[in-house]
């Protein structure tokens, strides 16, 4: 119906219908994807990171398959969104079994002990009352 280079019915002139939504899952996908590589790089959130990683990729290979449907686009924020969800699952677990290993390890929980001995030692032991209030 439509020839090549005619206007769609948005106005684009590119010989592409633009008349598809986007896949919700591929969108949630992308979401819980960069959910998981953002809480892989704080640390302290990697678990989360492993959690939002699966549910990502899970979301992103449904999004590829919504894809495929007619009247549904969001093929490459599916994809996106399973690329981000891998490398934060994959960051994520790595950073679990480093602390996982660091723990494990005598030596330097003894190590980190010590300095946090040492750094309680360093407070000061005299802590000023009353500040900012009058008497």
């Amino acid at each position: 119906m439509s020839e090549a280079g005619a206007t769609s019915r948005r106005g684009y002139d590119d010989g592409v219908s633009h008349d598809g939504k986007t896949s919700a899952a591929a969108v949630f996908g992308l979401v819980f994807g960069l959910s998981a590589l953002f809480c892989a790089l704080t640390g302290l959130l990697a678990p989360f990171a492993v959690l939002f990683g699966i549910i990502g990729l899970i979301l992103g290979i449904v999004g590829i398959k919504m894809a495929g449907r007619p009247g549904v686009t969001g093929k490459g924020v599916a994809i996106g969104g399973i690329v981000t969800a891998v490398l934060g699952l994959l960051l994520g677990l790595t950073i679990i079994g480093g602390i996982a290993t660091l723990l494990n390890n005598e030596g330097a929980v003894t190590r980190i002990e010590n300095q946090l001995d040492n750094l309680k030692s360093k407070l000061p032991t005299d802590v000023p009352t009353g500040l900012g209030t009058t008497s």
